[in-house]
This record gives C-alpha cells, sequence and structure tokens, in this order.
C-alpha cells in the first residue's frame, strides 16, 4: 500500500521514478498499478551434469561444492547433482579435471517490464514455481531498474529476501502497526537494518488499533516515525479493491507528497 502510493504521487510529480516488486514469491504491486508489458526477461541459472561415463568418481566436485548440491557415496558408486541445492558457483566444473561435468540451464523465474510514459516504469520479479529462493530474482529485478527515484517493494520479514532487497536501499521505509506482534517484527527488521547500516524511518499502519507501546519504544531509539495511517474501515475497502488511497482520498496525496520529501531530506543528510 505505501510503496504503491508512493509511486503514484511521485510519478505525478513528474519525477523520474521506477518501482520495483521485490517479493518475487508473492508480487502484487500490478495488482495497484497498470501498464503496458515493455519486456519480459528469464532469469536463468546453470545447473551442472555429470556425465557418468567420464566421471571416476573422485569426489573432487563433492569437495568442492560449498552447498551440498552433490551427493557422493563412493561406497556405492553413486554421484548426483541436487538441482535445488546448486547457486551457480562453478565450482565442481572447476574442481573435475576429467571434463565429466557440463551444464544445463534452469529457468528461475522472470523479470517482467511495464511502462506508460517516459519518466515511470513498474517492474515486477516474479520466482518459477518450485524454485526455493527468490534471491537471484530480486536481484535481477532491481538490476532493471532505470529511472532515477527507485521504489523497491520488498517482501515481509527478516530473511535472504529482505536483505537482499534492503543491501541495495540508500534509505529504507518500515510498516508497523501499534501491536505486540507488530512491535516484535519491528525490532526484528531494525535490529538487522542497523548492522547492515541502513538509516531507515517507520509508517504506524492502523494507528489507533492497539496501544502505545510501539510509539514509546521508537521514542527511547530515537526512531523517527515518518507517517501515521487510521485504523480506517474505508482505507480497507480501498486498498481490497485494489486502488491507490492518493487518487481516492485527497488528503493521502498531500500527506504521501510529504512523506516523499521527508524521505529525500533524511537520506540526504
Amino acid at each position: 500500500m505505501i510503496s504503491t502510493n508512493l509511486f503514484s504521487v511521485i510519478e505525478k510529480e513528474g519525477v523520474d521514478v521506477s518501482i520495483i516488486d521485490c517479493d518475487a514469491e508473492e508480487p502484487n504491486v500490478t495488482e495497484f498499478l497498470s501498464g503496458n508489458l515493455k519486456n519480459v526477461t528469464p532469469v536463468i541459472s546453470f545447473v551442472p551434469v555429470i556425465d557418468t561415463k567420464k566421471c571416476t568418481l573422485c569426489g573432487k566436485c563433492h569437495e568442492y561444492c560449498s552447498y551440498h548440491a552433490i551427493v557422493f557415496l563412493p561406497t556405492a558408486d553413486y554421484i548426483k547433482v541436487v538441482d535445488d541445492l546448486c547457486h551457480d558457483c562453478g565450482a565442481c566444473a572447476e574442481a573435475c579435471k576429467f571434463n565429466a561435468i557440463s551444464q544445463k540451464e534452469r529457468q528461475l523465474g522472470l523479470v517482467n517490464s511495464f511502462t506508460n510514459n517516459n519518466h515511470s516504469e513498474v517492474i515486477e520479479g516474479r520466482i518459477s514455481p518450485g524454485v526455493y529462493s527468490p534471491v537471484p530474482v530480486i536481484k535481477e529485478a532491481i538490476k532493471a531498474g532505470s529511472k532515477g527515484t527507485t521504489i523497491l517493494d520488498s517482501p515481509p520479514g527478516i530473511s535472504c529476501p529482505f536483505v537482499a532487497t534492503t543491501t541495495r536501499a540508500d534509505f529504507v521505509v518500515l510498516v508497523t502497526e501499534p501491536t505486540p506482534f507488530g512491535l516484535n517484527d519491528l525490532k526484528l527488521a531494525s535490529e538487522t537494518l542497523i548492522k547492515l547500516n541502513k538509516p531507515f524511518g517507520v509508517i504506524i499502519n492502523r494507528a489507533g488499533l492497539g496501544n502505545r507501546i510501539v510509539y514509546t519504544w521508537l521514542e527511547e531509539n530515537n526512531i523517527p516515525i515518518l507517517m501515521e495511517i487510521g485504523f480506517d474501515r474505508e482505507i480497507a475497502r480501498i486498498y481490497s479493491q485494489g486502488k491507490l488511497l492518493v487518487n481516492e482520498i485527497p488528503a493521502f496525496r498531500k500527506a504521501f507528497i510529504d512523506l516523499y520529501k521527508t524521505i529525500c531530506k533524511i537520506s540526504s543528510q
């Protein structure tokens, strides 16, 4: 909700802007922002293939693999690549001295690019079914951004996809709610960003829902509150219909323009 509304007001200000949906497992930015599909780029990795006729079962490829993607049972004369564990590092091919390892392509996902004008674009990372890690797709989606100001719509949580997204950010906006659950996740995300040395601020969504524990924690840790969005049935209705607050409620247009200016000011310090 935050990223799409922020993109919309920046776009209408005539600023060059990209929004990149980095939640490659569940991308939904295009549910709110329309555009003409401009480009579809497959994200490919290369998985080793072992030629059992050339393989001498020396086990070097197994030793070199840091990701345990090669199963080697010497007593059973068995060796096999586990495609899902392979990170396409090439160490196994380098280790093999018998030319027994070749490569095959594996499609990890797609990067879809949409545009409506010359100064804005929407980019979506979308992982292929059965692929366990969206990180390579996220990295390729971020590379595809070509406009001046870039909004990275991060997946939730603090796992690898979150880190892969925020590592590339100049400033991070965390969205929470004033509940014990919201505070717990906020603390985890804040600790991660501090370790990554990333400046950040917080938006409190559903303000008025819970109590003041989130506000107190933010004050104690000198973390800025960038915006509050009230706990309002009308806001929920607009969001559920795939509409933008800045188009439906005039006051939110100014609020998100102010948010953009605040982010620019803090991130430039």
